[in-house]
């Protein structure tokens, strides 16, 4: 009882000690920053990025204004290099709930024919710049048509009538919001690397707070008096009032004269609370259409069910009471009349063609999907926050390697169960397992990252992260499989119900080809996916915040259920035709619905990316499509491949053979 009771109370120190030190630290980016009035706040940038060419480049590629203390790059994760951010430091600062108008920037040095030509370059190819205040993307309101319109970022400059103009002078407008509670962590400081200051002892301070909840941009073009320029310094104010109007340009680039760049900055206060503060990025469009597309699914699941049902209620159960219930003469006599599945009890378990190549994919599949799955349910639980760049593709990445254990158990115990319970080759199909999928993928991301090296842009994978993605492949993806593979080893295989003929039946001919029936099936599955995939192909192409996690995964659950359900009634009308080479048949059936998806990307990139330029741009978004299409492939034909290898189990085990 003693021990218990020292159990108990060293328990609630623990809680205790817990409770205390969170009330003294928060993850960066996950609670508010406090700023007391007068705090500087220093502003970043981020890549310029264009939905006409998808590739990314530095924001000093161009002739900005550069901070005095010199350009230093944030701390990146994982996920943000991968996805082309370059995070870093800029001369504007701002004084919190301080407003300042006119303040002078700099002015460049005359622009020499290299920077006239990319300026204008950049302005043809619709260009932005994305600034981020306080963890914040800057946002820019537009009207058209009546109706308000945002977007992350402005535009370099705009070309009207074959002028050039550059976008010189912005009107920051930051929101904030007073804080409430005093015992948080205070935060000295802004950007990633902050100093934090428990403020558990020191209560008595009650000078006021304020916490960023909104960031607005509005660009000009503003022509500045070139004499009045040289007596200027840096966030010195312009001796005359600067007018911001969006509707009208000034600042026209000429080769060998310099550009001149200014700021404004006023407060506001609005009632937003800082955990509401993303919603203007991530409102919701189009709820209706996402429930159409979740109803759309369910009617092809019904209708794909009331068939499923039909074959096990009707059919199989029908024909099985029949097999089973005649005497031996009766069955005897039967046997010659039989027809349809029963026929092809002695080769359904016969070893399909590659085997080891079906084992590898079914493998991967399995990794992909299970990789699929928790982390969009991890993203619908609000644990993959926008407001942490880059930790999506980061939880992608630790998901996939974790499950190298699944992707080698399985293909090892499919093998095993193929050969009968014979183990050998076991450590040649994990090796497989580990290098077929991220082998194909890093052959393509290597072929692009060519691209973007020659192009010059943040979009390319730095060499050093190349190699620590190939050592964490070798390190930890290889390995776990490897460990996966030798407890599929170990674990017993599974025994078919029926014993395979010596000698292959041959399966009659058939009207149409069974291979044309197995991709018209990929139709079905693509049904349920196509109207949820348009809105992630807009996000990821149109620069848009993807957060309908909760739709994405119904409809991957949707998705998984369609597919099983396709290709179980794909093999089931295989067999009943006599033909019992379903192995692949099955795998395919569902896993045909990456040909439509690459199809639909060709349509998007046609149709929808009509402003899309360049072959190096149209090559990086082939490229990605086929990887996505491959991915989507493995996945789904090894949900496929699963439930059709137990649904012909289940249907032989049944048969009782004399």
């Amino acid at each position: 009882m003693e021990s218990l009771y020292k159990l108990k109370i060293g328990a609630m120190l623990c809680l205790v000690a817990f409770f205390q030190l969170g009330r003294g630290f928060y993850l960066p980016g996950s609670y508010p920053h406090k700023y007391e009035i007068g705090d500087y706040l220093n502003m970043k940038v981020n890549s310029l990025t264009s939905i006409d060419t998808e590739i990314p480049f530095s924001y000093y590629s161009l002739p900005f204004c550069q901070p005095k203390e010199g350009i230093k790059d944030s701390a990146e994760n994982l996920g943000e290099l991968l996805m082309g951010d370059r995070i870093e430091n800029s001369p504007y600062r701002f004084k919190m709930y301080t407003n300042e108008t006119d303040i002078f920037l700099c002015q460049t040095k005359p622009l020499s024919g290299h920077e006239f030509t990319l300026l204008k370059k950049r302005i043809d190819e619709m260009y932005q710049v994305n600034v981020i205040l306080d963890n914040l993307p800057a946002i820019r309101y537009t009207k058209k048509d009546g109706f308000m319109m945002w977007w992350t970022g402005y535009p370099v400059g705009i070309k009207v009538q074959d002028t050039y103009y550059a976008f010189n002078h912005l009107k920051f407008t930051v929101l904030v919001h007073k804080y409430e509670d005093t015992n948080v962590a205070r935060v000295m400081g802004t950007g990633d690397a902050v100093e934090v200051i428990s403020t558990v002892e020191n209560e008595a301070s009650d000078a006021p707070g304020y916490m960023v909840v909104g960031f607005e941009v509005v660009p000009c073009s503003f022509q500045y008096n070139a004499d009045t320029l040289k007596k200027l310094r840096m966030y010195n104010k312009y001796p005359s009032s600067i007018s911001c109007d969006p509707g009208t340009v000034a600042m026209e680039i000429k080769e060998n004269e310099p550009m001149a760049f200014t700021y404004e900055v006023s407060f506001l206060e609005r009632d937003i609370k800082w955990p509401s503060r993303w919603d203007a990025y991530l409102k919701m469009e189009g709820a209706k259409v996402h429930w159409f597309s979740i109803l759309n699914s369910l009617m092809v699941i019904t209708f794909l069910a009331g068939i499923v049902l039909v074959i096990f209620l009707r059919t199989v159960r029908r024909d099985l009471t029949r097999y089973e219930e005649v005497d031996k003469e009766s069955q005897a006599h039967m046997n010659e009349e039989l027809s349809g599945w029963k026929l092809v009890v002695g080769d359904a378990f016969r070893a399909p063609t590659n085997p080891s190549l079906l084992c590898v994919m079914v493998g991967d599949g399995v990794q992909i999907l299970g990789m699929a799955i928790v982390t969009i349910l991890f993203a619908a639980l609000g644990f993959m926050s926008p407001a942490s760049r880059g930790t999506l593709i980061t939880g992608m990445i630790f998901f996939y390697m974790i499950l190298g254990v699944a992707a080698g158990y399985v293909a090892v115990r499919l093998w095993k169960t193929i050969l009968c319970g014979d183990h050998n080759g076991w450590i040649a199909v994990s090796w497989k397992v580990a290098c077929f999928f991220p082998g194909i993928s890093f052959l393509i991301l290597t072929i692009l990252n060519f691209l973007l090296w020659g192009s010059h842009s943040t979009g390319a994978i730095p060499l050093v992260l190349f190699v620590v993605l190939i050592l964490l492949w070798f390190c930890i993806t290889i390995p776990l499989t490897l460990v996966g593979g030798y407890y599929g080893a170990k674990a017993p295989h599974l025994e078919y119900p029926v014993r395979n003929n010596q000698i292959p039946r041959e399966i009659p001919s058939q009207r149409y080809p069974s291979w044309l029936l197995v991709l018209g099936a990929g139709t079905l599955p693509f049904g349920t996916l196509f109207i949820e995939l348009f809105f992630i192909m807009s996000c990821l192409w149109m620069g848009r915040v993807y957060y309908v996690f909760g739709f994405l995964f119904i409809v991957l659950m949707l998705l998984v259920v369609v597919c099983a359900e396709v290709s179980l009634v794909l093999t089931y009308m295989h067999l009943c035709v006599e033909d019992w080479k379903w192995w692949w048949k099955s795998f395919f059936a569902s896993g045909s619905i990456a040909i439509y998806i690459f199809f639909y990307s060709v349509n998007y990139l046609v149709f929808d990316l009509k402003s899309l330029s360049g072959p190096v741009s149209a090559t990086l978004y082939i490229g990605y499509s086929l990887f996505m299409a491959l991915a989507v492939m493995l996945a789904t034909g090894t949900v496929g491949f699963l439930s059709s290898f137990w649904f012909v189990h289940y249907l032989f085990s049944s048969v009782k053979l004399e």
